[in-house]
């Protein structure tokens, strides 16, 4: 059995996998056809807050996908975080809701009723592509008025959009012309993100690719101990633990709170194990073929196994849905 170390220290809530948004770096690969129109129901949020608090967490923020997608569900989260007296240190949006004036005020003085007093507010180029840069602006705006606190993920950003178009979004040619070729690789970069998610479409436009036996030198010991980490883990829509350190993996929370069952989750036992040398054997014993043009980076690997994997239907821990929406990339890439 696999025991993952209590009291676990802070959860992102995903109540939803569809977004407004199908931002370049998502390591979620949420988007708007991802489970469209579900959120993560009233006996769900109080079987999650109770994992939760049974296992040591009382410090959670609300993410997804976009939460604002259905306000009566977000309110409902709030108010069972609150039930559980589990602390909502922010909620994340990317302002895509936001409309008139009357509209964010009155939809934040209701979420600020249910329990929610800060909000993150997305704003960088990615999130340009799909969001008109004014909404986040006036949302922060209207924060201020009301006294609600907020910030920006990340402020830096701001200067940066100055010149594109406030009330549209703006596609890739035009912020390549306003901030530079290459933004795409450059922000990302800068967001320090693992290249998981639909961010391995970055990786694969801008990084050299190696072979697998090159990746895999002196590999063989290097386990992945950062899958049952619970610094900044997530819990999806369906009561499901998603490590911090790779998206992709899921497992039952119940199963996190009370223990792992040994070969259960067999990708996920190897990779925690056995790192990305375990897996690759894994994938090659199921009929894995690896590209032989290579791959970046190991974590490149690892997707791509899993991706492999996740196809077979012998592998709950590896969703098949979260792997196309990953490689659902705004341009066609080679991988």
């Amino acid at each position: 059995m696999i025991k993952i170390p209590k009291p676990f220290r802070h959860a992102g809530i995903m109540p939803n996998y569809e977004c407004s948004s199908a931002c370049r770096h998502c390591l979620y690969a949420c988007s708007p056809t991802y489970e469209k129109g579900k959120y993560m129901d009233e006996d769900t949020m109080e079987e999650v807050m109770a994992l939760l608090v049974e296992g040591g967490c009382r410090s959670v923020h609300i993410g997804g996908g976009e939460p604002f997608l259905n306000t009566d569900g977000l309110k409902l989260l709030l108010k069972t975080a609150g039930k559980h007296r589990i602390v909502v240190d922010y909620v994340e949006t990317n302002s895509s809701w936001v409309a008139s004036s009357a509209n964010v005020l009155n939809t934040l003085v209701d979420i600020l009723k249910a329990g929610a007093d800060t909000f993150c507010i997305s704003i960088d180029p990615f999130h340009a592509e799909f969001v008109p840069y004014l909404k986040p602006l006036h949302l922060a705006k209207t924060c201020e008025e009301l006294g609600i606190g907020y910030f920006f993920w990340h402020e830096r950003f701001i200067s940066m959009l100055k010149d594109a178009e406030p009330n549209i979004p703006n596609d890739r040619q035009t912020l390549e012309k306003i901030i530079g070729k290459d933004y795409v690789y450059d922000i990302a970069k800068s967001y320090g993100i693992r290249m998981g998610g639909r961010a391995i479409g970055i990786e694969l436009e801008y990084s050299l690719k190696f072979p697998v036996e090159e990746l895999l030198k002196n590999a063989e010991d290097r386990r992945c101990d950062g899958l049952i980490s619970t610094n900044h883990f997530h819990v999806d829509m369906y009561n499901r633990f998603i490590p911090p350190n790779c998206t992709g993996y899921v497992i039952p929370m119940k199963e996190v709170v009370n223990g792992i069952p040994e070969g259960k989750y067999r990708a996920f036992e190897a990779s925690f194990y056995g790192g990305c040398f375990a897996l690759y054997r894994l994938g090659l014993e199921n009929g894995f073929v690896p590209n032989p043009k290579g791959y970046a980076t190991r974590c490149a690997l690892c997707f791509f196994i899993r991706k492999f994997l996740s196809e077979t239907g012998n592998f709950p821990e590896l969703e098949p849905e979260y792997y196309r929406q990953a490689l659902s990339l705004p341009e066609s890439y080679d991988a």
